[in-house]
């Protein structure tokens, strides 16, 4: 069970990280700390695995990268082995299996150079995958994990205002805030300047890459600043895909009604095949498995869909952060001639 403060401390590193020179000073000014205890309480963190990394969480499609949750069907028998084929592709960054017949699933993101389809038909013939459903974001309700380290958080809990439904598509970039990108996707050094110590590493001044992550910010092409929890070393061992049958036309008010749960982590509208009905998916975490069921019975009887499944990750194959520009795709990218937006 972590501290109080060490939850409350993650709880504003999560949501409230600030793009200045000494963020660790202000996170400390918030808390009522001073930064020495605020640094030495973050490494430790570090150090236990409660915080994977803090960096900069970027929009794969307003960085012009395709990105795709899919959907495999292998037999139980051969999951592993293709599971390990599957978490060879560089673009895949999570991957696991959930107790369903259609059990392997893993997000995968590829350069604009890349087409994805040829990508994923590629990773299904290697693993003679059964059957497989390139299931992409049609639209996002809700995107931002943030864990309640406190426990203060209630888990049926309705957030009063509602952002709807987002489309955001490929956004022009510069080549400094391209530079921008690839800097700040790396883990935050935990320094009094951290931001010092990167902008020297890609030889671009702390004031210019302050700006310019600030400038990605109101784009939109950065969702947030923010440190990325383990969240099963955090206590949320339960980890539940929950799927959705909803009629067309009611997608847009169904979809900001179960976004609208403080539990709901992700919510997007994905295509639907003959084999797969369910257009609207929802991510949920929590300590028990039945705090899983009790919130999608919640809010199923709210947005009055009934017919909905759960699908529990039962192993995780891979879970790594999306890199995007890195030296094999600029590299790829003048092959073919590929030039930013």
């Amino acid at each position: 069970m972590l501290a109080e403060q060490d939850g409350k401390l993650l709880n504003l590193l999560q949501r409230e990280f600030p793009l200045v020179a000494e963020p660790f000073r202000v996170v400390a000014e918030r808390l009522g700390s001073q930064e020495s205890e605020v640094l030495e309480r973050v490494r430790r963190l570090k150090e236990e695995g409660v915080i994977r990394q803090i960096s900069a969480i970027f929009d794969s499609r307003a960085l012009g990268y395709k990105s795709s949750l899919v959907a495999m069907k292998v037999p139980q028998e051969r999951v592993d082995q293709a599971a390990e084929v599957v978490n060879s592709h560089p673009g895949v960054s999570h991957n696991y299996l959930r107790n369903h017949n259609v059990n392997l699933w893993f997000t995968i993101t590829v350069h604009p150079s890349l087409d994805l389809h040829s990508e994923v038909e590629r990773l299904a013939k290697a693993v003679q995958a059964d059957g497989v459903w390139l299931l992409p974001a049609v639209r996002v309700f809700k995107i931002g994990v943030s864990f309640d380290m406190t426990g203060e958080g209630d888990s049926a809990q309705r957030e009063t205002t509602s952002s709807g439904s987002k489309n955001l598509g490929a956004v022009s970039l510069s080549e400094a805030e391209i530079l921008a990108v690839r800097a700040l996707q790396e883990d935050l050094p935990v320094v009094s300047r951290p931001f010092a110590e990167l902008a020297s590493a890609f030889a671009v001044g702390e004031g210019e890459l302050l700006d310019l992550g600030r400038r990605l910010l109101e784009k939109g092409v950065m969702r947030r600043f923010a440190a990325v929890i383990r969240h099963r070393k955090a206590g949320y061992t339960a980890n539940a895909m929950v799927v959705w049958k909803v009629p067309e036309d009611r997608i847009e008010e169904v979809g900001s009604v179960l976004s609208s749960f403080s539990v709901v982590s992700h919510c997007y509208q994905r295509p639907t095949y003959p084999e797969w009905p369910y257009s609207l998916f929802t991510m949920i975490h929590a300590r028990q498995e039945s705090e899983c069921h009790r919130a999608a019975q919640e809010m199923s009887r709210a947005c009055g869909i009934q017919e909905y499944e759960l699908l529990f990750s039962t192993k995780e194959y891979k879970k790594v952060r999306v890199r995007y520009f890195t030296e094999e795709d600029l590299e790829r990218a003048k092959q073919v001639g590929w030039r930013p937006c």
